[in-house]
C-alpha cells in the first residue's frame, strides 16, 4: 500500500503537510470549546458572575466552532488535492507501464482487468487518502488529546471509558476480520463483469445473430448477482457499525451522567459544582474518544478495499519487462534488409517450439511471403522482427544489426507493420492514416492523401460527408471490414518505411482490389523491404521469395515457380486455390 505513496510529487506532500496541520487546528478548537464550556456552567451556578464574563467565553466557543468549521475545510481541500494529484500520477504511471510490457507479459492481465486497476483501482486509492488518510490523522490526535484532558478526573469516568473503548475494539476486529477477505473477491468480481460487459459489447453482432441475448443476459446476471451478493454482505456487515458506535456514545455519556448523580450527591456541598462541571466536560471529552475511535472505524472500512487496489496495481507495476532497450539507435550500412539466422522460438510458459531453425535473407527491395496451414507460425514468425517476441535460439537481424541491440523506437520506425486484424482508432481519416511517430516529423496531407491512393481507399474516402475529416470510430465500427484493412495499410505507408510486414493483410479485399493494391503498392515502395503473411497464393505468387511453413518448420524455399516444381505443401496450397492454367504450371 505504501509503496503507492510513492507516486507523491514534492509540491503533494506540500499538500498533505499543510492537510495534517488543518487537522491538528481543527482538533485543538474542538477541544478547546468543553474549556468554555466548563467555564460558562461555573459562572452560570456562581452567585454575582457577571453577563459580559459569561458572553465573552460564550463567544470564544462560537470562535471556535467557526475556526474548527474553516480548518476542516481547509484540511478536506489539501487531502483532495494531494489525493487527486496521485491518482492521475499512478494513472499515468500504470498507463505507461503497460505500453511497456511485452506481448507475453500483456496477456498475463485481461484486458478487463487492466480497465478496471486503472479505473475502479485508483479511484478507491484516491477515496482512501482524501478520506481515510484525514481520518487516520485525526483520530490518534483526538484520542490522545482528549485522554489528557480526562486523565485523573475520576476513575469511575474512566472505567466507563475504558470499557467502551474495549467494546469498540472488539466490535471492529471482528467486523474487519469478516470483510477484509471478501474485497479482495470484491475486485476480481469487478474485473469479471467488465469482462463479460466487454465481451458482449463487442461480440453483438455475433450474439444476434445467433439469437443469444438470454444467454448473454443469464452470463451477466450469474456475475451480477455474485457481485451484488458479496457487497451486500460486506455492506450489512460494516452496517452493524454504526448502531454500535451510537449505542456505546449513547451508552457512555448515560452512564456518565447516572454515575456523576451518585458522586455529586455523595460529595460535599462546596464540591459539586466542580464535580459537575467536571461531568459535563468529561463527557464532552469522552466523546471525543469514543469518535476518534469511530474514525478509526470509517478508515478501516476504506482501508482493506485501498489496500486490496493497490496490490492490484502494483502486480502490473512490478511485472518484469522482458523486451528490454539495446542501446543502438544510429546510422547502419545496410538499409532495408532483413536475415534470420538459425531462428527457433517457443512462448515463455511453453514447452514445445513454435518455430525451429528456421533462416532467411531478404534484401533492399525484395518481397519475400510466408505462406501455410493455420497455426504453422507465420504470424509468429514476423512479429519477431518488429520485437514484439524476442527469440528463444538463434538471431534476428535488421540492417546487418542484431533487433535485441536496437532501441525499441529506433527499431520499430524502420517498419511500417500492418496487423491481421485491422485496428482503427477514435479520431479521424487523417489521423488513423498519420498516426505514431516514425522519426521523420508530421505526415503531411499530401502523404496522407498518397498513401490512401495506394491503398485502394481514395474512392470510399472521398465519397465520405467530409473526407479525409470524416469521423472514424473506435475499432472502426461505422466503415467496413475491407475498408479498416486500407486504411490500415494507409497507414503503414504513411510511415515511408524501409521495411513493411503485411500479417495476412488482404484477407479483407476482393480479387480486383487486391491486385490493383499490389500493383500500386510495388510502384510506390520498390525500394522498401516487403514480408507478407498471406492465405492466398495470388498474393504471393510474384514475391522474389516464398517461405512455406509447416508446423514450425520451413519445408520449402524459392520462387513461386520453384515451389510448384519441389514444394509438396506449396502445391497442396495452390491447387487447392487455383486451377494449374491460373497457377501457369
Amino acid at each position: 500500500m505504501f509503496k503507492i505513496f510513492r507516486n507523491f510529487k514534492k509540491h503533494d506532500l506540500v499538500f498533505l503537510f499543510g492537510g495534517v496541520i488543518a487537522v491538528i487546528l481543527q482538533v485543538w478548537l474542538e477541544l478547546k470549546m468543553p474549556d468554555y464550556m466548563s467555564e460558562i456552567t461555573k459562572l452560570v451556578e456562581t452567585e454575582g458572575s457577571e453577563m459580559g464574563e459569561i458572553l465573552r467565553n460564550g463567544g470564544l466557543m462560537l470562535a471556535c466552532a467557526f475556526g474548527s468549521f474553516a480548518a476542516t475545510v481547509a484540511a478536506g481541500y489539501f487531502f483532495a488535492t494531494a489525493s487527486a494529484s496521485l491518482s492521475m500520477n499512478t494513472r499515468k504511471k500504470l498507463f505507461d507501464k503497460v505500453e511497456r510490457l511485452g506481448m507475453h507479459e500483456a496477456k498475463g492481465f485481461s484486458t478487463s482487468s487492466l480497465i478496471t486497476r486503472t479505473t475502479n483501482d485508483i479511484t478507491q486509492i484516491q477515496m482512501f487518502v482524501a478520506m481515510g488518510a484525514q481520518m487516520l490523522v485525526r483520530a490518534p490526535i483526538t484520542a490522545i488529546w482528549a485522554i489528557t484532558k480526562i486523565a485523573g478526573k475520576s476513575w469511575q469516568w474512566s472505567t466507563v471509558t475504558a470499557i467502551a473503548v474495549v467494546i469498540l475494539l472488539s466490535t471492529i476486529i471482528t467486523i474487519m476480520s469478516i470483510v477484509i477477505p471478501r474485497f479482495k473477491l470484491i475486485q476480481k468480481l469487478t474485473d469479471k463483469l467488465n469482462g463479460v460487459t466487454r465481451e458482449n459489447l463487442t461480440g453483438i453482432r455475433v450474439v444476434r445473430a445467433f439469437n443469444a441475448e438470454k444467454y448473454q443476459e443469464k452470463k451477466f446476471a450469474k456475475t451480477n448477482n455474485e457481485l451484488t451478493g458479496m457487497n451486500l454482505f460486506n455492506a450489512r456487515v460494516m452496517s452493524i457499525m454504526s448502531p454500535m458506535m451510537y449505542f456505546v456514545m449513547n451508552g457512555v455519556t448515560l452512564a456518565i451522567y447516572v454515575s456523576g448523580a451518585y458522586i455529586i450527591a455523595n460529595a460535599a456541598v462546596p464540591d459539586r459544582l466542580t464535580l459537575f462541571s467536571d461531568m459535563i466536560v468529561f463527557s464532552t471529552y469522552a466523546l471525543h474518544v469514543i469518535l476518534s475511535f469511530l474514525f478509526v472505524a470509517i478508515t478501516l472500512a476504506i482501508l482493506p478495499r485501498a489496500q486490496v487496489s493497490a496490490m492490484r496495481i502494483n502486480e502490473v507495476l512490478k511485472a518484469p519487462i522482458d523486451i528490454k532497450d539495446g542501446e543502438f539507435a544510429g546510422e547502419t550500412a545496410e538499409t532495408g534488409t532483413v536475415e534470420f539466422r538459425n531462428v527457433s522460438f517457443k512462448y515463455p510458459d511453453a514447452e514445445e517450439y513454435l518455430l525451429q531453425n528456421i533462416s532467411f535473407r531478404a534484401d533492399t527491395g525484395e518481397t519475400v511471403a510466408f505462406i501455410g496451414s493455420t497455426g504453422s507460425g507465420k504470424s509468429t514468425l514476423i512479429n519477431l522482427v518488429p520485437r514484439f517476441y524476442d527469440v528463444t535460439d538463434g538471431e534476428v537481424f535488421i540492417d546487418g544489426v542484431d533487433v535485441r541491440e536496437y532501441k525499441q523506437d529506433a527499431l520499430r520506425n524502420k517498419i511500417g507493420y500492418v496487423s491481421q486484424k485491422a485496428v482503427m482508432f477514435d479520431g479521424s481519416v487523417s489521423s488513423n492514416v498519420a498516426y505514431g511517430d516514425n522519426g521523420k516529423g508530421k505526415k503531411s496531407e499530401k502523404q496522407i492523401k498518397a498513401a490512401v491512393r495506394v491503398a485502394q481507399a481514395k474512392n470510399f474516402v472521398e465519397k465520405m460527408p467530409k473526407q479525409y475529416k470524416a469521423h472514424i470510430a473506435q475499432g472502426g465500427t461505422n466503415i467496413s471490414g475491407g475498408q479498416k484493412q486500407r486504411l490500415a495499410i494507409a497507414r503503414a505507408i504513411a510511415r515511408d518505411p524501409e521495411i513493411y510486414i503485411f500479417d495476412d493483410s488482404f484477407s479483407a479485399l476482393d480479387y480486383k482490389t487486391d491486385a490493383a493494391l499490389r500493383r500500386d503498392l510495388d510502384k510506390h515502395t520498390n525500394k522498401a523491404t516487403k514480408l507478407i503473411v498471406a492465405q492466398r497464393i495470388g498474393t504471393i505468387m510474384h514475391a522474389d521469395k516464398i517461405l512455406v511453413l509447416d508446423e514450425g518448420k520451413c519445408v520449402g524455399m524459392g520462387t513461386h515457380k520453384e515451389l510448384m516444381e519441389n514444394c509438396e505443401v506449396y502445391q497442396q496450397i495452390a491447387l487447392s486455390q487455383l486451377t494449374k492454367e491460373e497457377l501457369n504450371v
